[in-house]
């Protein structure tokens, strides 16, 4: 019986030695792989990123939409007068200035017109002159003229003197029709297509004119907004015109800078949007009657703004979020929230503060605590040198 139960203690502490061996041999393992990791962890090579600083700046809020460039004025030129075109002196499209003469009718009808009434009003005068002197005649005679023939004599003067005044009416009327033969431009502004060639009669009831001329210095564009912006856009307007920018459809490129004339008013009830209308200057003719344009509204400013660059605005399942660069050269992540966004920069509101350092490209090599390096991937030694200290 002791011989068993001897064999049995040493069975029991042979085991508990073995597995105590065996369990040493596993903590030793695991504690050698965490320090390899770790180790490993410590020599992983910098990824390299771009970075570019959060920044303190005002901010301008723009209302972006599209619009519709429209001339200043628009007339179509027609002939007061009828009668043949001896003359045109214009181009199509060249640009013209008010008192430019356009075309030239045949004057000779109206000119043989006016010369009949400066006759007839020669004639009349003659005729006042004559009923003067006899009306001085008959009132030397005194006593010896009756008066019948003085009151004759004074009515035939008036007639004559009222005559003169209708002959000048005519002649002022004839040399209108003259002048209305020679079709000049009321506006600055480019000529377009001609209607009517060299030749042609034309009739001044004819509905068909001579020529368009639309004005384009200065020029305006009519876009919509929505009303739900009423506010800003009026408060912006009771301070000063609001400064509007004329875009390409595409936004990439400026054409011209104006400012907001007017709103429209009454609010589009089918669509919850209002129209306005901005003048340009055009001097440079960039904008053209008929073009569609992208239209960006200043509303308002926002001034000492955190912002950031968009390529640094990264999207997530949890929301928008950025990775900073921290003193020790490593990534951090950052919840943000973005309330503007315009020509590539972004308004930060929480989770970033001016003079941080943000990744803005390789973010997808990026984890929290990945090391970074701007060596390779930036091109700014400020920058890179700002990363690595």
């Amino acid at each position: 019986m002791s011989k068993s139960r001897t064999i049995g203690w040493v069975l029991v502490i042979a085991a508990v030695g073995a597995a105590g061996y065996f369990g040493w041999q596993k903590h030793t393992s695991n504690q050698q792989a965490i320090e390899a990791a770790q180790k490993r962890s410590a020599q992983r090579p910098a990824v390299p990123v771009k970075i570019s600083p959060v920044e303190k700046a005002d901010f301008p809020v723009y209302l972006t939409g599209l619009g519709t460039v429209q001339a200043f004025n628009t007339v179509q030129v027609r002939t007061r007068v009828d009668g043949q075109i001896t003359r045109i002196a214009f181009k199509e499209g060249q640009f013209v200035k008010a008192g430019d003469t356009l075309v030239e009718i045949d004057p000779r009808p109206y000119q043989a017109t006016l010369d009949q009434a400066k006759a007839k009003k020669a004639q009349d005068e003659a005729n006042l002159a004559n009923a003067n002197l006899d009306l001085q005649r008959t009132t030397r005679l005194g006593e010896f003229a009756t008066r019948q023939q003085l009151d004759t004599q004074r009515s035939t003067v008036a007639q004559l003197t009222a005559q003169i005044s209708a002959d000048e009416a005519a002649i002022f009327n004839a040399q209108t029709q003259v002048d209305y033969t020679t079709v000049k431009s009321p506006i600055d502004g480019i000529v377009g297509l001609r209607l009517v060639d060299i030749g042609n009669i034309v009739n001044a009831s004819a509905q068909t004119g001579i020529v368009t001329i639309t004005q384009i210095e200065p020029i305006t564009v009519i876009f919509t907004a929505p009303e739900d912006q009423l506010p800003d856009i009026k408060a912006a307007l009771a301070v000063a015109p609001p400064k509007t920018i004329a875009l390409t459809t595409d936004g990439k490129r400026v054409l011209s800078t104006g400012t907001l004339a007017l709103i429209n008013n009454q609010v589009d009830t089918s669509s919850g949007t209002v129209r306005l209308k901005a003048v340009f200057d055009n001097k440079d003719h960039a904008l053209w009657p008929g073009q569609s344009v992208s239209t960006r509204l200043l509303v308002r400013t926002l001034k000492d703004a955190t912002v950031v660059p968009d390529d640094a605005v990264q999207h997530g399942t949890d929301g928008l979020y950025a990775y900073s660069v921290n003193q020790e050269n490593k990534a951090e992540l950052r919840k943000i929230k973005v309330s503007q966004s315009i020509d590539g920069k972004s308004v930060i509101d929480e989770g970033l503060s001016p003079g941080q350092q943000v990744i803005t490209a390789g973010q997808y090599k990026v984890s929290p605590g990945t090391p970074v390096t701007t060596a390779v991937a930036s091109s700014d030694p400020s920058q890179s040198k700002v990363a690595q200290e």
